[in-house]
C-alpha cells in the first residue's frame, strides 16, 4: 500500500495550520524591483568621486581673509593678489595677532625691518589654508624682491599634525547617527514615537560623551574642552540620526540613500576639514555653512584653538538639524493619527447601517 500522502498546494508555498501561507514571489520581478537599488548605488558613488575628488580638483584660494598692519602694505597686498585674498587693515601687531586668534584671518602680515616681511599663521586653520596663503605671501615677497619669515602662532596639536582629528571624529559621529535612525526606522511598529525619540536623544548623548573622551583625553588628538565638545558631538549625533529618521519617514527607503549624500557624502566632502573652507567653490562653501558635518568641524576647530571664538553659529546649526526634523517627525505623526481617527469614526456609522 502506498501510504505518501498527496502534496497539498498550500504546504508547497508553506503553509500549515500553525503558520499562513506566505504569498509566491512572482514569476518575473519587476524591473523597478532590481533597477532602483542599482541605479542609487551608483548615483551615491558617483556623487562620492565626484565631490571628495571634484572638490580638491578645483579647490583655490578665494578672498582669504588676511590682516595686514599699515594701510601702505594692504594695498600692495590687495592689488597683487587679488580676490585671492580679503585683506583687513590693521593699526599694529597686535591688533593683527589678536585677529588671527580669535579667527578672523587666516594670517597676519607685518612689516619686519627695512625690507622685510614677517608673516604669521594660524596652523589650527588646517594644512590646506595654511599652505595657501604661505604660499601666496611667498609669491608676493618674491616679485617685491623681500624676505618674509613665518611663523606658527595658533599650531595643531602634536597628535593631530595634519588638522584631520576633527574631521574624523565629526565623521564618525555622524555615521553612528545615521546608523542608529536606519535601525530605528524598522522598529516603526514595536516601539512608540516617543520611546524612539528617547533611544535617538539617549544615544546622542552617549556618543557626544564617548567621542568627546576618546578624542581628547584617550587620544589627546582633540584639546577642547570636555563639556562643549560632548556636547557638539550629541548634537551632531542628534542632527544625523533625527534628519536621517525624518527622512526614512517621508520618502520610505529612498529617504536612506538621500541621508547618505546629505550628510556622508556632500556633508563630510564640504566640512572644511581636508580642504579649507576659504578653497573651496562658492556653492560648496555654502553647503559647508549650513549642512551638520561642516558646522561641527568649525565648532570643533574653535573650540579646541581659539576659545571658541566662533562657535555659537555652528552650535546653532547643529541644533537646528537636530530639533528641526524631531518635530516635522512629530507632527507627521500627529497629523497621520488625527486622519487615521477621523477615517475610524466616519467609517462607524456606516458599518451600524
Amino acid at each position: 500500500m502506498n501510504t505518501t500522502s498527496a502534496t497539498s498546494p498550500a504546504e508547497l508555498h508553506g503553509s500549515t495550520a500553525d503558520h499562513p501561507a506566505r504569498p509566491a514571489p512572482p514569476e518575473k520581478s519587476p524591473v523597478r524591483a532590481w533597477l532602483q537599488p542599482s541605479l542609487i548605488a551608483l548615483i551615491v558613488v558617483a556623487a562620492f568621486i565626484g565631490c571628495y575628488v571634484g572638490i580638491a580638483r578645483v579647490a583655490k584660494p578665494h578672498q582669504l581673509p588676511v590682516a595686514v598692519v599699515g594701510s601702505r602694505l594692504s594695498a600692495q597686498i590687495q592689488q597683487a593678489l587679488g580676490d585671492s585674498v580679503a585683506v583687513r587693515t590693521e593699526a599694529d601687531a597686535a591688533a593683527a595677532d589678536h585677529a588671527l586668534r580669535h579667527r578672523d584671518v587666516v594670517a597676519a602680515l607685518t612689516p619686519l625691518g627695512v625690507n622685510g616681511l614677517h608673516l604669521e599663521v594660524a596652523g589650527a586653520n588646517g594644512l590646506s589654508t595654511t599652505t595657501a596663503v604661505e604660499n601666496l605671501i611667498s609669491a608676493y615677497a618674491h616679485g617685491a624682491d623681500t624676505a618674509v619669515t613665518v611663523h606658527d602662532g595658533v599650531p595643531l596639536t602634536h597628535y593631530d599634525s595634519r588638522g584631520l582629528a576633527g574631521f574624523y571624529v565629526a565623521f564618525g559621529v555622524t555615521l553612528s547617527g545615521f546608523v542608529l535612525a536606519q535601525n530605528i526606522l524598522g522598529l516603526s511598529r514595536t516601539l512608540h514615537l516617543r520611546h524612539r525619540f528617547t533611544v535617538m536623544a539617549a544615544f546622542a548623548a552617549t556618543a557626544g560623551a564617548v567621542g568627546a573622551v576618546l578624542a581628547g583625553p584617550v587620544l589627546g588628538a582633540v584639546p577642547a574642552p570636555f563639556v562643549p565638545l560632548a556636547a557638539t558631538l550629541a548634537l551632531l549625533a542628534g542632527a544625523a540620526a533625527f534628519t536621517t529618521k525624518l527622512l526614512g519617514t517621508f520618502f520610505g527607503s529612498v529617504g536612506i540613500p538621500i541621508s547618505t549624500l546629505l550628510l556622508l557624502t556632500v556633508g563630510n566632502s564640504t566640512s572644511g576639514a581636508s580642504i579649507g573652507a576659504d578653497l573651496l567653490p562658492s556653492a560648496a562653501r555654502v553647503l559647508s555653512d549650513v549642512l551638520p558635518p561642516g558646522a561641527a568641524v568649525r565648532a570643533i576647530t574653535d573650540l579646541s584653538y581659539f576659545n571658541g571664538a566662533h562657535a555659537t553659529v555652528p552650535l546653532l546649526t547643529l541644533a537646528a538639524w537636530a530639533v528641526g526634523p524631531a518635530l516635522l517627525t512629530w507632527a507627521r505623526s500627529v497629523h497621520t493619527a488625527t486622519r487615521n481617527r477621523a477615517a475610524g469614526e466616519s467609517a462607524a456609522p456606516a458599518r451600524q447601517k
